[in-house]
């Protein structure tokens, strides 16, 4: 009787260690109405729809707690479950006998071991989990759980997280009670587009049998999160003239059960739209604030994206990847755990084909990593953006009281006052949109004769001075004015829209628009024709004065003929 007695206290006592001694499987328990045998999963926050097998390790009969308050569940009558074939409990054996625990055990496992001798070596011997715990890759319970999977049929159908998994009948319609394995299906981790952000769980021990449980999976979402600097920010979005060169970082978790994964593939996949060039060189990775060297064992890729076809599209693809994180990190001296960071920053330039468009020039991200930690695999997570924008002036030049009056003049732009107050001002636009500190290398914006229009590209929030370098023939010089550009954003990086406002409102009329493109609409004045005096005087004098002159010739002519028929006479 007191062997017995013993016997069950050893059995209980692998409940606990194993099943919610914190081995993948927290210790909450619930006692559904639905009569028991069954457990039920639950889903870890943001894994869509996973699916779980169940495999029969151990048969037993389950009883509930006798005492109020406890949690364990008292197994008795331990034996291999049906499934699992004589090689597969030799396996079992060989694994417990080359754990490094085994040499200071003590009862060591006798010859022929059945499953009860197991079980109580197991109880006694794996013991320092807990319900928060997710063994490393050498746990001898890790080890255990490759065997059952590639070794024993599952049981039954696969179950959706948060369904309850009933345990079935066997061939005397008796439920088939014990202790269990439950792995993720890897089917609910690769089906569709949704499923492949998501993570398998590490193994999940549990007895099944009596009053219903109910356990959480073991693992975590990886996640990405991308920003660009602004000025001394990070956030989603910034603008930049062209040439400017901008700074990206991506930052990725890991999952909370990698400590179970063997290898841990990791690549953050980077695509920059058209406009956007990204510098190879500026490439820099840390994992948990530490510098990693590319040595370590990540490559860096940088290629143009193609079409199916092969076809040059526009934009990059930027690629950073590690074959195996967990080495990459040892390398490196660094702890790899289930809070690690693994951040990435680098460098792209906005260039003269960036896009004038309210969405802006986009920069994706995504994340590939292993999600099975107990077969080779991947998913992928949500993509995350940042968007850069550009602005541009839309530049019509009109007579003032003749609208329809395109007229040709020439521009030059002064930044006085940026957005980011802590980068330079006094800067002047070139012609392609670049900045420049010297005003000879400003550009000279000369609008088209025939339609008024010209494009000033580069702008960014600010305030800037134009000043009129190269009046049309007949109006008058516009003294310099000032525009401020001030860009709202929504919350997905595009733009709202774009606050326009002039310091010469009489001559310069502009508005508020949802575009990059502002339009502005500049006037000349035609120069006045001043009122002259004295001229009808003046020409009447010289008229008067030669109609004198000629009648005095005449006379003079006359007399000079008169005289000389006198003489003759």
């Amino acid at each position: 009787m007191s062997k017995n007695i013993a016997r069950l206290a050893v059995t209980a006592g692998l409940t606990a260690a194993l099943s919610f001694g914190g081995v993948m499987a927290p210790v909450t328990m619930a006692f559904a109405d639905d009569g028991g045998n069954s457990i039920t999963i639950t889903q870890s926050e943001g894994n869509a729809s996973t699916t779980f097998k169940a495999y029969q390790i151990f048969k037993a009969d389950v009883v509930d707690p006798t005492e109020e308050g406890t949690a364990d569940k008292i197994v008795s009558n331990v034996k291999w479950a049906d499934d699992v074939e004589p090689s597969v409990q030799n396996a079992i054996i060989a694994a417990i006998e080359a754990d490094s625990k085994y040499e200071t055990s003590n009862p060591k496992l006798p010859n022929k071991a059945t499953a009860q001798d197991v079980a109580d070596w197991l109880t006694k011997n794996v013991t320092g989990t807990n319900a928060e715990t997710a063994v490393n890759k050498d746990h001898l319970l890790n080890k255990i759980a490759g065997i059952v999977k590639s070794g024993v049929t599952a049981t039954g159908s696969s179950f959706l997280a948060g369904n309850s998994f009933t345990v079935p009948n066997d061939e005397n319609n008796s439920p088939k009670t014990g202790y269990y394995l439950f792995l993720t299906d890897e089917s609910s981790l690769s089906t569709s587009e949704a499923a492949k952000k998501n993570t398998g769980t590490s193994p999940i021990f549990a007895v099944v049998g009596g009053s219903s449980v109910t356990v959480a999976e073991k693992t975590s979402i990886p996640t990405v999160n991308k920003e660009v600097r602004e000025g001394a920010t990070w956030g989603k979005v910034s603008d930049s003239y062209i040439g400017e060169e901008l700074e990206y970082k991506l930052t990725g978790s890991v999952a909370s059960n990698i400590d179970t994964f063997t290898k841990y593939e990791y690549t953050f996949q980077d695509h920059l739209s058209v406009g956007l060039e990204a510098i190879k060189s500026s490439v820099e990775v840390k994992i948990n604030g530490q510098v990693i060297q590319p040595a370590n064992g990540y490559t860096v890729d940088l290629v143009d994206t193609k079409n199916a076809s092969g076809n040059l599209t526009g934009g990059q693809d930027l690629t950073i990847s590690f074959s195996n994180l967990k080495d990459a990190a040892a390398a490196a001296g660094v702890t790899l755990g289930g809070d690690s960071k693994v951040v990435v920053t680098y460098k792209a330039k906005l260039t003269d084909k960036a896009e004038y468009t309210a969405t802006g020039n986009t920069n994706d991200v995504k994340l590939v990593y292993s999600n099975n930690p107990m077969v080779e695999g991947t998913g992928t997570s949500t993509p995350e953006r940042v968007t850069d924008h550009v602005f541009r002036l839309d530049v019509t030049k009109v007579e003032k009281d003749n609208q329809n009056q395109k007229l040709e003049a020439t521009f030059q732009v002064k930044m006085t006052k940026e957005g980011d107050t802590s980068l330079k001002t006094n800067r002047w636009l070139t012609q392609t949109g670049g900045i420049t500190e010297n005003e000879k290398d400003a550009g000279k914006f000369k609008t088209d004769k025939e339609t008024g229009k010209i494009y000033i590209p580069g702008l960014v929030e600010g305030t800037y001075e134009i000043t009129e370098c190269n009046t049309p023939a007949g109006y008058n010089t516009l003294a310099p004015f000032t525009i401020t550009v001030k860009p709202k954003y929504n919350a997905d990086g595009s733009l709202q829209s774009l606050d326009v406002t002039s310091s010469n409102t009489e001559m310069v009329t502009s508005s508020a628009t949802n575009d990059a493109t502002i339009p502005v609409t500049i006037q000349n004045k035609k120069g006045s024709g001043l009122p002259l005096t004295g001229l009808n005087g003046v020409t009447f004098t010289w008229i008067a004065g030669g109609a004198v002159l000629c009648i005095g010739v005449a006379h003079l002519i006359r007399s000079r003929k008169q005289a000389e028929e006198s003489e003759q006479e």
